[in-house]
This record gives C-alpha cells, sequence and structure tokens, in this order.
C-alpha cells in the first residue's frame, strides 16, 4: 500500500480570503472612536473580551439616581438603504443611522441609552474604510449620550459579494421602573404632537429605490437639492431632547406615550402604544410633507401605500396631556425639535383614525 504523503504547507487563512493582521489593524484604529463616547461608568480594559458598565447610578456629575431600575433592550440594523449607500460609495452618515434604530426604539419607554454594541460583517476587512464606519457609529452613539461599549467585525468572504456588508446592532438602556412609559396612562382628550423626521430614516428602502429609478432626470432635479443626498440623510435621534424632556417633567405624568415611527409609518406604530379603548385620531395635513416622499408617489405609489410604508415626515411621536401640549411642544421646539400637534385621543377600539 502506498504511503500517504503530506503536501506543502502552504495553505493560509489569508488564503482562504481572512486577514487577521487586517483585523488587527482596524482595532487598532478604532480605539479612539470608543473612548470618546464613555463616560465615568464605563470601565474601560485593554484587550477586553467584553465591555463593561458599572450598574450604579449614583455618579454625582452624571445627576442619575436610579433606585428601582429595569433594563430596556432594543436590536436592529439600517436595512436596504446600505445597497443604496454602495453603489454610491456614500456610506458615512450609516453608523448614525444604526445608532438611531436602535436608540429610539429604547426611547419610547423612558429609558436613558446606556451602551451600544455593532456587528459590521463584509466581503473584505479594509481597515480604514472600517474604522470610518466605526467613526459614524460613535460619532451616533455622542448623539445619544450613550457609550460605544464595544462591537464585531466579521470577514465573510464566502458570504458576502464583492463591495458589499452589512450593520446591526444592539441597545441597552435603563428606566426606573415607576417611570416607565408604556401607553396605559393614555386617555381621551389627550395630544399626539409629531416630531418632524429628517427624511425617510432606514425604512422603505425597497419601495423607495423602485420608485426613484424608476423617475426621469428631470424629475429628480425638482427635488432642490441632490437626490442622493436627500435619500441617504441619517436617522434623526432623539434621545437629548426627549430625556431633557422627560427629566423636565420627572415628577409630573405629562408623557404618557411615544412611538417611533419606523416601517410601518404612522398607522403601524401609534396604535401600538394607545390602550384598546382608545383610538388615536390624526390629520394629514397638520404637518408638511417632505419632498422626497412627493417624489417617490410621483413614481406611481398611492397615497395609502406612502402612509404605510414611509414616515412621511413624522419620526417621533409623544402623547401628552392636553393641559401640557403647548408648554411640552414649545420645550422641543427650543430643544432643536420641529414640533406638529398632529391629532388627539379619542374613545374607540385601538385604531388610527385619518380626518
Amino acid at each position: 500500500m502506498p504511503s500517504v504523503r503530506s503536501k506543502k504547507a502552504n495553505l493560509t487563512y489569508r488564503s482562504a480570503g481572512v486577514d487577521i493582521s487586517a483585523n488587527d489593524e482596524m482595532v487598532d484604529k478604532i480605539g479612539h472612536a470608543l473612548k470618546r463616547t464613555y463616560d465615568p461608568r464605563v470601565l474601560s480594559r485593554h484587550n477586553a473580551f467584553a465591555g463593561l458598565m458599572q450598574l450604579d447610578f449614583r455618579e454625582p456629575l452624571l445627576r442619575r439616581n436610579y433606585k428601582d431600575p429595569v433594563l430596556v433592550s432594543g436590536a436592529d440594523g439600517v436595512g436596504s438603504k446600505l445597497l443604496l449607500a454602495m453603489k454610491y460609495q456614500r456610506v458615512e452618515g450609516l453608523g448614525i443611522d444604526l445608532v438611531a434604530m436602535n436608540v429610539n426604539d429604547v426611547l419610547t419607554c423612558g429609558a436613558e441609552p446606556l451602551f451600544f454594541l455593532d456587528y459590521i460583517a463584509c466581503h473584505k476587512l479594509e481597515p480604514t474604510w472600517i474604522a470610518a464606519m466605526v467613526e459614524s457609529i460613535s460619532r451616533g452613539c455622542n448623539l445619544a449620550n450613550c457609550a460605544l461599549l464595544g462591537g464585531e467585525t466579521a470577514e465573510l468572504p464566502d458570504l458576502y459579494s464583492k463591495g458589499h456588508f452589512d450593520l446591526a446592532g444592539f441597545c441597552v438602556g435603563v428606566v426606573e421602573k415607576r417611570r416607565i412609559i408604556d401607553g396605559r396612562d393614555v386617555e381621551p382628550g389627550d395630544e399626539v404632537l409629531g416630531l418632524a423626521s429628517s427624511g425617510l430614516h432606514s425604512n422603505g428602502y425597497a419601495l423607495a429605490r423602485k420608485a426613484l429609478a424608476s423617475l426621469p432626470t428631470q424629475a429628480k432635479v425638482q427635488l432642490g437639492e441632490p437626490l442622493i443626498d436627500a435619500a441617504l440623510r441619517p436617522t434623526r435621534i432623539y434621545v437629548k431632547s426627549i430625556q431633557a424632556l422627560l427629566r423636565f417633567y420627572r415628577r409630573k405624568r405629562v408623557v404618557k406615550a411615544m412611538a417611533h415611527i419606523t416601517g410601518g409609518g404612522l398607522a403601524g406604530n401609534v396604535p401600538r402604544v394607545i390602550p384598546a379603548n382608545c383610538d388615536v385620531q390624526l390629520s394629514r395635513k397638520s404637518w408638511p410633507i417632505p419632498p422626497i416622499f412627493r417624489l417617490i408617489q410621483s413614481a406611481g405609489v398611492a397615497q395609502a401605500e406612502m402612509f404605510r410604508v414611509f414616515n412621511m415626515g413624522i419620526g417621533f411621536v409623544v402623547v401628552v396631556r392636553r393641559a401640557f401640549a403647548d408648554t411640552v411642544a414649545a420645550f422641543l421646539e427650543k430643544s432643536g425639535e420641529r414640533v406638529y400637534r398632529i391629532g388627539t385621543i379619542r374613545r374607540g377600539s385601538g385604531r388610527l383614525i385619518w380626518r
């Protein structure tokens, strides 16, 4: 029987498509992006396998004092907005999108986002590009007052096509148990405030890309700005203004419910936060529809479908006691938001009714 002779040892991880050295270089490049999001609660350890945050809220500089803390978590991604960003090589705002889609969800319970983790999967790990992406995520975390506590980058050449990648994120926040906002106090007569979105945010891009691609160049020029700027504008992060509002009214039950307007639009998200014995009545004429949505609709999308898929210019909703509607709106405007009084709560069966 012939002997088995081993082949020359020339097969490496790098020849299989994964470059460990590139990963080491990337880790060195992103360190500062993480550290600038830290506050005194983060316990930084060099080369740690996990991120640590101290669950002690007696830090006087942070003015936090949770006696009965409840952790709140969320996970989300950017979706097919990535495809548009890849096509035009405009990826610098995607990290903000990623953070926004998570922290805005956690915020709806009244929670303060504590920390964020990212997952970046790509065809080929290019340290400079990954560092730029993490910088964008870091900017999003700064806008949300949360720590970028860690993450993972995976080089998967057999899974992703050349030039393709995916982004996912995970956020953990905290709220005092007695201050959880869950909509149970909503009652007829309450008012609905809508906070303006920055545009499409990160939802509905399968429809948006198809609609925009079908339009002639002349129609796109009428938008008033480069189409790609409007289409890729990062998702607005509402954390600072909403958290400031909740701290201002911490001794009063003024804010009764909040909704992040993502996939499904107003109709798919606002009814989720009102009791089954109430309806929410909204007026489409109470806020201006941004041009990007008008442009998409002009490609042949019915109005009902537009409102079912997109945020249509309202990215976040706050339900408040009627007596405080004016002062809450003024407070949020002073905090940098554009606020519209878009509807009211009435007796019903958990529906959204347009008027």
